[in-house]
């Protein structure tokens, strides 16, 4: 049995997934399905309340697809593959619980478009370069980058980034909006688990958490009427949970709330 391309660990209630293929973690039709199964042993596992995507090592997060495997396969197999990464990427971003992906390092290509399916992204300062250098290929962002990139960025800056394949440090990337958080380097990842353990049980409603991105992803894609529905009926989900009991009744009590996640 092979090795595993995607490391899963769980601290507390924050379950972190490692790409993990040195030098420079790209990813293959084998670490898109070890991605997936991680995906789903966190979906699944009810003590799981964040997802931390990661890379293995100090300099890459992920440098995008492995170019020479792409070389040596068919036209049809490439053809499945970035369809698999797409729908990977894709039960990523509908699974109903906050997922961070913290760059540690080189977040190019493919690699940005894994980040981009991740809920908020947070970077190490100096921690490398970002961009979908893709054209220079020849090629496209054909991981979700075109149509990510769009809704992040808006037409004009997405068209740009992606045109000219240009890449830029993290400073360049969270003014313009590709990173929400910089963290020093120094101890990058223990500043990562306690941004993450903010939305976690007992401090946050990691439930209504869950819910809430689900609206806006699904919100994002329908019109107002079907997306305010979707709102009232995910709201009601939520004014049977415990911890809508448990928020309301603390605030009432004018005491700090303590959350389950139920």
């Amino acid at each position: 049995m092979s090795e595993s391309k995607v490391l899963y660990e769980r601290v507390g209630r924050v379950a972190i997934l490692s790409l993990c293929d040195p030098p420079a973690n790209t990813y293959s039709y084998a670490m898109m399905r070890d991605l997936d199964d991680a995906i789903l042993k966190a979906r699944f596992d009810d003590e799981v309340a964040v997802i931390v995507v990661t890379g293995s090592g100090e300099k890459f997060f992920c440098a995008g697809a492995d170019i020479n495997m792409l070389q040596d396969v068919t036209p049809e197999f490439k053809y499945n593959f970035c369809l698999h990464a797409n729908e990977t990427l894709v039960r990523l971003e509908q699974t109903p619980k906050l997922v961070i992906g913290a760059l540690n390092g080189h977040t190019v290509g493919g690699g940005l478009e894994v980040a981009l399916a991740c809920d908020i992204r947070v970077a190490k300062e100096d921690g490398g370069k970002i961009g979908v250098p893709e054209v220079k290929l020849g090629v496209l962002p054909g991981t979700g980058g075109t149509q990510r990139l769009l809704r992040l960025l808006g037409k004009g800056k997405a068209l740009q980034l992606m045109a000219s394949g240009r890449s830029m440090g993290v400073a360049e990337a969270r003014e313009l909006g590709l990173v929400d958080e910089v963290f020093e380097a120094d101890g990058f990842m223990e500043k990562v688990m306690a941004y993450a353990e903010q939305f976690t049980p007992p401090h946050a409603a990691s439930k209504a958490i869950g819910l809430i991105k689900r609206a806006v992803q699904t919100g994002d894609d329908v019109g107002l009427s079907q997306g305010l529905a979707l709102e009232r009926e995910l709201q009601q989900q939520l004014f049977t949970s415990a911890d809508a009991k448990e928020g309301m009744s603390a605030f009432s009590e004018k005491r700090k709330a303590e959350y389950t996640g139920r």
